[in-house]
């Protein structure tokens, strides 16, 4: 599957903004989805994911109750609704395909994913 990532941009402290994730060329509904972010001079670390039916999803401490991972299915999509931002929100944000089935927890790690789109970049000014 090829993931394709847009959204991002610059803005202020307190704003917001959306990302999506389109994938295209194999079962969407077939992978769990999950974001990630890279700061500089940071290591990549997880953000969030969403089960295959997205009945599911899983938020890191830095952004529960502010970020909302979302899904179409039908539209092969994945969303990032990121609220009350803040400047160290500023990274370039993936998103990343999971196609193992059976999973006890959500996945949280790098190596527990497939596939990666190629990143967008968020801003966040103070």
């Amino acid at each position: 599957v090829q993931l394709q990532a847009s959204g991002g941009g610059l803005v202020q402290a307190g704003g917001s903004l959306r990302l999506s994730c389109a994938a295209s060329g194999g079962m969407f509904s077939r992978y769990a989805m999950g974001w990630f972010r890279q700061a500089p001079g940071k290591e990549r670390e997880f953000v969030a994911a969403i089960s295959r039916s997205g009945g599911s999803t899983y938020y890191a401490d830095s952004v529960k109750g502010r970020f909302t991972i979302s899904r179409d299915n039908a539209k092969k999509q994945v969303y990032l609704q990121m609220n009350s931002l803040k400047p160290e929100d500023t990274a370039v944000y993936y998103c990343a395909a999971d196609h193992t089935i059976l999973r006890a927890t959500m996945a949280t790690r790098i190596d527990e994913y497939d596939y990666w789109g190629q990143g967008t970049q968020v801003t966040v000014s103070s």
